[in-house]
């Protein structure tokens, strides 16, 4: 694919949602972080129906302390792998007040020292909540980049590298939210609404749809 066709992409996704941002709900660094923790195999939908009940009660690292571990699993039971998360959730708690004074802090090396955080939740808190452009590259992103052709590779790894460098810089802050989107509605994984899909006709997928 030619930077001419990647321009053009990222002009029509812009143009139809021009403030992208995360499906998942929140208003501090702490709150996307915690909802992004809790959204491993699971769905913004149900990570937002737990937030709900979770945030008006504890919503800082000092406050999931103070719930305690059997009072944080109880608000978010509800979600897939609870246990796993809610001792994930505890423990990143833990950290950010020992190290950071319950900040979240705005850089990788730190991010990824938290319990539960790799490179795709940094690269979320980093873009989303302070607006770094990085590229958290999910199984949509994925998907779509290897079957449009903005950037094809073998791993997510490769993939966010490719389109670190050939998305055009003025769409860079907000392509991964477009992509995710666009993967989760348009491209989606078993049969892709080509019929439907405003990038259709720059699409390099040989295998397209009828579908809308």
């Amino acid at each position: 694919m030619n930077a001419q066709k990647r321009q053009q992409i990222f002009a029509r996704l812009q143009a139809e949602n021009p403030n992208p941002t995360t499906e998942l709900n929140w208003s501090t660094p702490f709150e996307l972080l915690a909802a992004v923790l809790l959204s491993a195999q699971a769905t913004d939908v149900g990570v937002n129906k737990a937030t709900a009940r979770l945030f008006p009660v504890a919503n800082t690292p000092q406050g999931i302390i103070e719930l305690g571990l059997e009072g944080l699993k109880e608000h978010i039971r509800t979600i897939g792998l609870y246990n796993t998360k809610a001792q994930n959730l505890m423990k990143t708690c833990q950290l950010l007040l020992d190290k950071h004074d319950g900040e979240v802090p705005d850089n990788r090396e730190d991010l990824e020292a938290l319990p539960g955080v790799g490179r795709k939740t940094a690269n979320v808190i980093l873009n989303t909540a302070f607006g770094q452009p990085t590229m958290a590259v999910d199984t949509h992103i994925f998907r779509v980049s290897n079957r449009t052709g903005i950037a094809p590779g073998k791993n997510v790894v490769e993939v966010e590298h490719k389109l670190m460098r050939h998305v055009p810089k003025a769409f860079l802050q907000d392509a991964h939210h477009w992509l995710i989107l666009h993967g989760r509605y348009t491209c989606i994984a078993r049969k892709p609404r080509c019929g439907s899909c405003i990038i259709e006709d720059l699409c390099e997928y040989k295998d397209k749809t009828e579908l809308s």
